[in-house]
């Protein structure tokens, strides 16, 4: 055989180099993800639940504690931390206590908490974050405007617990869109001082209920759950809430993983 010239080596090499990157195995790069590609899941947001009361106590309070903790994990939405005490609230509900924390969820909270500012905690909220409220949270604050105008109505009245029925204002809404059009639920029904800019009410009565409170089958537009905006943030509340059984209902668990997930803008 005989010997390579100098360019006869080069032509050889350059034949070499081909194949090995023709045959190799290096493994392709991978293109990058398009437009119908599934985003990597969000990671859970952080729910502050707070249960403190300074003024009547529910003895659903631990029911709501559990079935909040439950919905976080099954959904893998959010994650939980409550706020009992009034030494916790102190802490907590400020500016800096609230470092972390995307939403607060009021669970059938009462009375005059003791936030060391009310505003500062309000302002919070506006700024992007989010708030909670069920049941009782109406009848929290009530001497602070910043409180209801954020929350969006005051309680005023209940009547005896009865089994009622109940319209779906927002059919399309997923809070509440699996109760459409309307279904019955036994509770204690609240009536409100509406406060605030508006709202976007998702459940109402438009047939007042048979709990002694004005006159029975009357028509009336009497809302129970709501949604809005204050400033940057979501703000929800649902008047539902008053009995242990209620927070154990699947239907009812939805409406509050629904709630939670749209206040989180998730």
């Amino acid at each position: 055989m005989g010997r390579l010239t100098p360019a006869g080596l080069v032509l050889a090499l350059v034949a070499l180099v081909a194949a090995c990157g023709s045959g190799g195995s290096t493994a392709p790069t991978q293109p990058p993800p398009g437009p119908g590609s599934p985003s990597p899941p969000a990671a859970p947001g952080h729910l502050l639940v707070v249960t403190h009361t300074a003024g009547f106590r529910h003895d659903s309070i631990p029911a709501a504690e559990a079935a909040l903790r439950q919905i976080g994990i099954d959904s893998g939405l959010f994650d939980v931390a409550f706020c009992r005490t009034a030494a916790e609230v102190r802490e907590r509900l400020t500016p800096a206590g609230l470092t972390g924390i995307d939403a607060v969820f009021f669970a059938n909270t009462t009375g005059d908490l003791g936030i060391p500012d009310v505003q500062a905690f309000v302002d919070w909220v506006a700024g992007g974050k989010g708030f909670l409220g069920s049941h009782s949270a109406s009848d929290t604050y009530h001497e602070s405007p910043a409180f209801l105008a954020m929350l969006g109505g005051e309680f005023v009245t209940h009547g005896a617990i009865v089994d009622a029925e109940v319209r779906v204002a927002e059919p399309s809404n997923p809070a509440v869109a699996h109760l459409a059009p309307t279904f019955r639920m036994s509770d204690e029904w609240y009536r409100f001082n509406l406060t605030g800019p508006a709202r976007t009410v998702l459940l109402k009565f438009d047939r007042n209920p048979a709990d002694g409170v004005g006159q029975q089958g009357a028509a009336v537009d009497l809302p129970l759950a709501w949604q809005k905006a204050h400033g940057s943030g979501r703000v929800f509340y649902t008047a539902l809430g008053h009995r242990s059984e209620l927070w154990d209902d699947a239907r009812f668990r939805v409406h509050l993983r629904e709630a939670i997930r749209w206040t989180l803008n998730r």
